[in-house]
């Protein structure tokens, strides 16, 4: 039995973290979850080390559309195209803009003042297209090669879970390269918010994927992390959200290309 005192004591901390992955959860989806808080950046930092938990919930989604199509007898290339297509609709694209902006960002400004602006334009150029299309090609090549609903739904909620595990370490790293925006008014998170996403990233990979595949992924996921807050300190002097959303596809892909491989 529960000590009531004890009970006590853990109930707070478990209302605090519980409401974290819920604003985690809102953040990065689109899904109609009862009224919350407003999400205001401050909360989001706060939450920031239940991405990954959130990632779960779009991979989720994505595995039972992919198993639905399955059942129904749609072929593997179409059935990955739709599960990729019900992720995109759960998050809104986000991550997907981010990785648009900062392509054409990077590609497309030969100044760190025009990078910036160009990432800040809703208009999208020929960078962002490319890199759209070959990460959704990826992807959707990914899954279509492991055609299995089983390995398909552990390797969308190992993709979908631990690519989203680096951004809380990027954003404790790498100050914000703008003195506004959402990666200024959030803050930069704590050293134990950062560690927690990191944990929860390799817990995922470990359950879905195995230990060989999960130290592979882990191994990758780190290196990523590496090389993006080296590329966007030297080409805009610190991160973005964009930046934030391009490092979380890159996540995804490695994670998925180590579940086919």
């Amino acid at each position: 039995m529960i000590n009531r005192g004890t009970w006590d004591d853990w109930a707070p901390w478990l209302a605090n973290r519980a409401g974290e992955i819920k604003m985690a959860v809102v953040f990065s989806t689109r899904l109609p979850l009862p009224a919350i808080a407003p999400v205001e950046g401050a909360k989001i930092a706060q939450a920031i080390w239940a991405l990954p938990l959130a990632g779960l919930v779009v991979g989720g989604v994505g595995a039972i559309v992919y198993a639905v199509a399955h059942r129904l007898g749609v072929p593997a290339w179409p059935a990955a195209a739709l599960s990729i297509a019900a992720t995109l609709a759960v998050t809104g694209c986000l991550h997907e803009d981010g990785l648009a902006d900062t392509a054409d960002g990077f590609g497309g400004g030969a100044t760190r003042e025009r990078k910036l602006e160009i990432m800040r334009d809703s208009r999208i150029g020929v960078y962002g297209v490319c890199a759209l299309a070959v990460s959704i090609l990826i992807r959707a090549g990914a899954l279509a090669s492991l055609a299995d609903p089983g390995w398909v739904a552990w390797a969308l909620l190992a993709a979908h879970g631990a690519g989203r595990a680096t951004l809380p370490a990027l954003m404790f790293f790498v100050a914000p390269a703008r003195a506004d925006g959402l990666s200024v008014t959030a803050g930069q998170p704590s050293r134990e918010q950062a560690i927690a996403g990191a944990v929860l990233g390799i817990l995922i990979l470990l359950i879905c994927l195995g230990f060989e595949s999960a130290l592979i992924a882990a191994i990758l996921l780190a290196i990523a992390a590496v090389v993006v807050a080296r590329l966007t300190t030297t080409q805009i002097g610190g991160q973005t959200g964009d930046v934030l959303g391009a490092l979380e596809q890159v996540g995804e892909i490695l994670v998925l290309l180590v579940a086919a491989a």
